[in-house]
């Protein structure tokens, strides 16, 4: 009987953390996905790659989720449990309260599991491949975004200006700023047109001039006709991946290598001048989520008084208060951690004393109600 007594809260948490977490996910995800827009309408990527984008950085989004998501479901669920005097079912059944909270933290130690999962493979390897996406995608709508009488930096290196844009899609009075290569290149003509060969996006130019300025020296030539291949500049999107994009086992060796102060480093994600960022990004992955069954403690507070108790209301507001401060605390706190020795020492140790503080106040009061 007690197996299906905690067996029906742990059901009804999850399902409720699995709407509240979809629900908030898809919202989060929504508005992230308006941002990326830019890729389409600024830096000329398809829709396609604008889409799978989107969809491979939805795992972050539930990382960053998920304490706040388990802490209002927990609280809810413990909150309706009080109100519909379920909570009554187990402590005539003789469990004690020490032993639902102990039942409680054992729940979240699995959730916890889960989210060291999703911040150390699950998210990264999406966001990695989110960003592959990107690197090798073509610039599909480049000749849309060419605007009369504006300057288009869309590629890297590369400044186009136009005076005006037909209907047939061909361009007049055409100037190009080329500093690619590290010199300067100003190419001018009278007509052009953007056209697709081999899969590549290749504009070409009609009647006009080619001028070079190297070492102070000015070349000038002029032509009937040149192809400048598009596929040769890269895109103004960045496409090295971000540090939250790195495999934990890149940073893990990065972060050893720095211990045991190794000199050679070749990663480019992994050198001494970011290894504070790395150091904090490991602990993001796999230490973060320790606050996850101190949440689960500071929930277990409502359970101490009953509904009928002149202090119910104050309880749960001061628990929730709390939460929400511990919740905040995990975040803000996580951004100091590694600027010293010893600030990551406190950092560490910090969430180990809050919940002894936690169990230990929990305890005492469960005893004297």
């Amino acid at each position: 009987m007690k197996k299906l007594i905690f067996r029906k809260i742990s059901k009804d948490t999850f399902y409720l953390f699995i709407l509240l977490c979809l629900s908030l996910g898809f919202i989060v995800w929504t508005l992230q996905a308006v941002n990326y827009l830019d890729f389409v309408t600024q830096d000329g990527h398809g829709f396609k790659t604008y889409i799978y984008y989107s969809i491979y950085n939805f795992p972050k989004i539930i990382h960053r989720l998920i304490p706040f998501v388990y802490f209002v479901s927990l609280f809810l669920v413990l909150i309706n449990y009080e109100t519909r005097n379920e909570l009554l079912i187990f402590w005539t059944h003789g469990i004690t309260k020490i032993k639902f909270a102990n039942k409680i933290i054992f729940l979240s130690i699995f959730l916890f599991i889960i989210q060291i999962f999703i911040g150390a493979y699950l998210s990264p390897s999406f966001q990695l491949k989110s960003r592959m996406i990107l690197k090798n995608s073509d610039m599909n709508y480049f000749s849309s975004l060419i605007k009369e009488g504006k300057f288009i930096n869309v590629v890297s290196g590369l400044t186009i200006f136009i005076q005006k844009k037909e209907y047939d899609g061909t361009f007049k009075n055409i100037f190009l700023d080329d500093s690619s290569k590290g010199a300067a290149k100003i190419t001018y003509a009278n007509t052009g047109q953007i056209i697709d060969r081999d899969n590549e996006k290749v504009f070409k130019l009609f009647n006009g001039s080619v001028i070079n300025k190297k070492d102070n020296r000015i070349n000038v030539f002029e032509f009937d006709q040149i192809d400048i291949n598009l596929s040769d500049y890269s895109s103004n999107t960045i496409l090295v991946p971000k540090l939250q994009e790195t495999s934990s086992h890149k940073l893990i060796s990065c972060s050893l290598k720095n211990f045991l102060k190794e000199k050679k480093i070749d990663n480019s994600n992994c050198n001494f001048s970011l290894i504070n960022e790395i150091n904090q990004e490991l602990l993001k992955r796999f230490y973060k989520p320790i606050y996850i069954p101190i949440i689960a403690i500071i929930c277990c507070f409502l359970v101490i008084l009953p509904k009928n108790n002149s202090k119910y209301n104050f309880n749960s507001r001061i628990t929730f208060f709390i939460g929400f401060l511990l919740l905040v605390f995990s975040e803000t706190s996580l951004r100091y951690s590694t600027e010293t020795f010893y600030s990551m020492l406190v950092y560490l140790m910090t969430p180990w004393l809050f919940f002894i503080v936690a169990y230990s106040y929990f305890i005492s009061k469960s005893k004297n109600v």
